[in-house]
Formats: C-alpha cells, structure tokens, sequence
C-alpha cells in the first residue's frame, strides 16, 4: 500500500500537492475582494462614523461609571461602590455603542440618498440643459422640412 502511495507521489505528477500548491493564495486577514466591494454598508470604513461611535462609546462608559458611583456611594462600602460603578460602566458602554450604532446608520443612509438626488438632479439638469439647446436646431429642421414637403406637393 505504502509502495502504490509512492509510486503515484513520483509518477506523472499526480498525487500529493508541495506545501503551497493546494492553499489559495489569499491571505487570511486581508478581506476579499467581493467583500471588500460589497453593496454593504460599514460603519468602520464611514470617514466619521467610527470616530464618533468611538467616542460616544467612551463617553458613556465614563458617564456610567461615574453615574453609578455617585448613586452607590452613600449606601455601600467602598468595594461595592466601586464594583457597582463597574458595571454600571460597562452596561452604559454597551447601551451607549448600541444607540450609536443605530443612528450612525440611519445618517450614512440618509447621507447616501441625499448624494443620490444631488447626482440624479445634476443629471437631469444636464439632460435638461442639452434638450434645449437641441430643440431650436430640431425646430428649426422640422420647419424646413414641412415647407420643403408643402411646396413639392403642391
């Protein structure tokens, strides 16, 4: 059996693949293309989004803990104050990045939209512009055209 594995690993080059051969060539951090192009929306790759989620996320964590510590103060010891305000951070944290999340979203959409309609109205504005300017030409064929038809048939 180990013979017939060789033979076929030396013969015609069938067989067992070098290291490199059978693994594709993509690396496994760098995204694909299809995904990197994707008609997906990402709010790491919007310029501001992810500053903004950072921060927002930041503030909150602050703010909860800060928050909780003040409300646990007068009624724990030390420890449990300072534990409670933990948590309070990481809850508000999380609340926090979630609600920024979601309007971040909201606004890259609207903000696709509106660079939409700027760019269909330009568009249109264009066509509009190109229309006109090749109406009286059209026109004025037009008209040539109905006197030359009118006299010949007459």
């Amino acid at each position: 059996m180990a013979k017939d594995k060789d033979a076929k690993d030396k013969g015609n080059g069938k067989g067992k693949k070098s290291k490199g051969e059978g693994k594709a060539t993509k690396d496994k951090g760098a995204p694909d293309a299809s995904e990197a192009a994707g008609p997906g929306l990402s709010l790491a790759a919007h310029p501001r989004a992810a500053r903004r989620v950072a921060e927002a996320k930041a503030w909150g964590a602050l703010g909860g803990f800060l928050l909780g510590g003040y409300l646990s103060l007068a009624t724990h010891s030390p420890f449990e104050t300072a534990l409670r305000a933990l948590i309070a951070g990481a809850v508000c944290y999380v609340a926090v990045w979630a609600v920024a999340v979601f309007l971040w979203r909201r606004l890259i959409v609207a903000e696709l939209r509106h660079a939409e309609h700027e760019l269909l109205s330009r568009r249109l504005a264009r066509m509009q512009g190109a229309a006109s300017a090749a109406e009286p030409a059209g026109a004025l064929a037009g008209q040539s055209r109905a006197a030359g038809s009118s006299s010949s048939g007459a």
